[in-house]
């Protein structure tokens, strides 16, 4: 099964009718989303039952994990513990966990978190702390998948239960990772696509470079060949969920339609569409 959605659920024209039901009229169009606002702060138990309310019983969500959670800052500034940062985190979507409503945990790794001892202990905690859930992995240092290490990164994955994350991005020489094709769990595989703006995504117009780092429209030529790796990845996994980043000029939306229609899918249980009445 292939599955496609976007990351978050605002900024996408093509598919919003009511500015005040972003996520009703999304959930009309695709099965799950990312969900970026928990990088940046564990989200209000207020939100998380809004969202769950809003949505219908089949829609899930890809959470991403806390910022501090991967590295990208320090726990101590906010919690008493690193082991008490991931309970915090993980209560709080302990609703839409019970309902089935995650799809899985993102855990979006920076581009110094590189293939070391430490580092890999570090996931082992993880796995330990998040329990059984379902969680996602996506490097940003290429020295995971290096010659050396690369079979043993995809080992050790599979060894801990974590999801792989594929991803298509610009291969630049200090943030990015090569794509590779393979599946570490036999329910889930990410297929991350983040675009193809070399200048953007190296972060050359600094001033700038957040709006133009996923900068791209993924030709038809390009989105067919993306559909050959995710049906290759489909015999690994149960599901392929595709998962379009490439949103700074609104792309992503209309990107995922043509994949959908190059693949020939149909999502059941999708929000019913509303009509554009403004």
């Amino acid at each position: 099964m292939i599955t496609i959605g976007l990351t978050g659920w605002n900024d996408h024209p093509l598919i919003e009718v009511n500015r005040k039901t972003k996520l009703e009229d999304y959930a009309s169009h695709f099965p799950f989303v990312e969900m970026d606002t928990s990088f940046y702060a564990i989200p209000p138990e207020k939100n998380i039952l809004s969202w769950h309310q809003r949505v219908p019983e089949s829609f899930q969500f890809i959470p991403k994990a806390y910022q501090a959670m991967t590295q990208h800052k320090n726990w101590f500034d906010d919690f008493p513990s690193e082991e008490a940062m991931f309970s915090a985190f993980l209560n709080r979507f302990a609703p839409l966990l019970k309902e089935n409503h995650v799809k899985a945990f993102l855990f979006q790794f920076p581009p110094y978190f590189g293939c070391t001892t430490v580092n890999k202990e570090y996931l082992k905690k993880i796995r330990n702390w998040m329990k059984d859930a379902p969680i996602a992995i996506e490097f940003r240092n290429s020295s995971w998948y290096s010659e050396k290490n690369k079979e043993a990164t995809l080992t050790f994955l599979t060894q801990h239960h974590f999801i792989h994350t594929v991803v298509d991005q610009p291969q630049t020489p200090n943030n990015s990772v090569p794509l590779v094709v393979k599946s570490t769990h036999p329910e889930l595989t990410l297929l991350r696509l983040h675009g193809r703006n070399f200048e953007g995504w190296q972060g050359s117009n600094v001033r700038n470079w957040r709006e133009e780092r996923t900068l791209y429209e993924y030709s038809t030529k390009e989105l067919q060949q993306l559909a050959d790796i995710a049906l290759t990845l489909e015999k690994e996994s149960r599901e392929v969920a595709v998962i379009f980043n490439n949103n700074s000029g609104g792309h992503a939306a209309k990107n995922a339609k043509k994949l959908q229609s190059i693949l020939g899918i149909d999502f059941s249980g999708l929000a019913p569409q509303q009509l554009n009445l403004f």
